[in-house]
């Protein structure tokens, strides 16, 4: 039996590990491992900002190729991606994984400013040079100005939809709190599915206790739709549905798919949340008759809270200031004139869908030579198209027995979201043409 003092203490076991000078571990592709890794980060650094897959796709290559790497080819998802580079005859293939599912305009905009300026050559070390100045980038604003942006965009939303001033007021309060609140639980890594019922639940709770007091004072308010519903429309994932069909038309299904059913189940864990809220008073769905004005004022004020909204949305997406306040232009242009359709009985889904194929090519023109990421101006440009108290209609009478009613509301909501994604898709065929072309 050998005595122990006589063994050293870290002395390496040469049967089990390879010598530093074996002829295989001298032939590991290092450089090719540091290229693979510059080029994933990229990608993941891309998904976790909120774009669309074959934006990551095109990144990821873009990269791939500054650096040599003679053949890339990567499979993007909403929630990994498995990527492979290849130089001369030996490849690397690495996978990520993606747990953020926010969005966050302003780094979305510098990688993207990344991969339009990418030299014809460069290293792994700069890449992750650039990238680290990016990632060290903190939000543009701080959590009490994101949260009062939500309440803006929603109050904007509570004015297209007919809500009384008083009934404004309790939105903005009741969508800033609750953005506020899906915010500090998000920081906190908790589940983005009980972020957004927490979220829902406190706007909902907020605004029907707001309403509550002001009635108490002798407002004579009833509890409506068109105000209710608003304070928590901060919380429709625009992004995940948008980008998903965008994947979706692109064939990439896998991707698409993945982002309709996460925002479809984000959708429906904030319609539990105010549903369930809805229960404990009397809520009023009925339709609100237009004030009795000119055309011309009616006009401006769709322009006006238009405008307001979408700059709310955008800036709630950590926006730059120029985003923002472009994608409240073009927004502005296209709902006023949906607006205006609707109201001249034009049906809602050929307004809608008009409207966003407009937003769309405004998008794309404001974009020219790589100025601003198109997805950064039409998804909140779009978001106060979405017909959410025709959706709360629809959840209401389902609840209360009248399937009929529910089917025909159901049916309304779908064909105007799709409306939405029709527009925007066929905007992209005509302004993009390595997005309408496969190379």
């Amino acid at each position: 039996m050998t005595d122990s003092a006589d063994t050293p203490e870290h002395e390496i076991d040469e049967t089990q590990v390879r010598a530093v000078v074996d002829p295989e571990e001298s032939l590991e592709p290092v450089s090719l491992i540091e290229q693979s890794g510059a080029i994933i980060r990229t990608g993941r650094l891309m998904l976790a900002a909120g774009t669309a897959s074959y934006r990551v796709k095109q990144a990821m290559r873009a990269v791939a190729a500054s650096l040599g790497v003679d053949t890339h080819v990567n499979q993007v998802a909403l929630t990994d991606i498995a990527a492979t580079s290849h130089r001369g005859r030996i490849f690397r293939t690495e996978v990520a994984e993606n747990r953020s599912f926010s969005v966050n305009s302003d780094r979305l905009a510098h990688l993207d400013r990344l991969r339009r300026t990418l030299p014809e050559r460069t290293t792994a070390t700069e890449i992750h040079r650039a990238l680290d100045e990016i990632e060290e980038r903190g939000s543009l604003y701080p959590d009490f100005a994101n949260a009062s942006f939500a309440g803006v965009a929603c109050a904007a939303f509570a004015v297209l939809n007919h809500a009384m001033p008083w009934e404004v007021a309790a939105v903005f309060i009741a969508a800033a709190l609750g953005q506020f609140t899906r915010r500090i639980l998000h920081h906190r890594g908790f589940n983005p599915f009980g972020t957004t019922l927490a979220g829902a639940a406190i706007a909902a709770l907020v605004y029907v206790s707001g309403i509550a007091i002001l009635n108490s004072t002798g407002a004579a308010l009833d509890t409506h739709a068109a105000g209710y519903i608003s304070s928590v429309l901060f919380l429709l994932p625009g992004f995940a549905l948008i980008t998903g069909a965008l994947d979706m038309a692109k064939m990439d299904l896998q991707s698409g798919i993945q982002r309709i059913a996460f925002g479809t189940m984000i959708t429906m864990a904030a319609g539990v949340s105010v549903w369930a809220v809805s229960l404990l008073s009397s809520l009023s769905t009925g339709p609100r008759v237009d004030a009795e004005i000119s055309l011309a004022w009616q006009l401006v004020i769709w322009a006006v809270a238009s405008a307001v909204g979408v700059a709310g949305f955008a800036f709630m997406f950590n926006s730059p200031w120029r985003i923002g306040v472009t994608a409240a232009a073009i927004g502005m242009v296209a709902n006023t004139m949906r607006m205006a359709a609707i109201d001249a009985d034009v049906p809602v889904q050929a307004a809608t869908a008009v409207a966003c194929l407009v937003v769309g090519v405004l998008a794309a023109a404001a974009s020219w030579r790589g100025r601003f990421p198109v997805i950064t101006l039409s998804v909140p440009a779009v978001l106060v198209m979405i017909p959410g108290v025709s959706a709360h209609q629809a959840l209401v009478a389902l609840n209360g027995g009248d399937f009929a009613a529910a089917t025909a509301g159901i049916l309304q909501v779908i064909l105007v979201v799709l409306s939405i994604m029709v527009g925007l898709v066929s905007a992209k065929l005509v302004t993009d043409r390595e997005w309408a072309f496969d190379h």
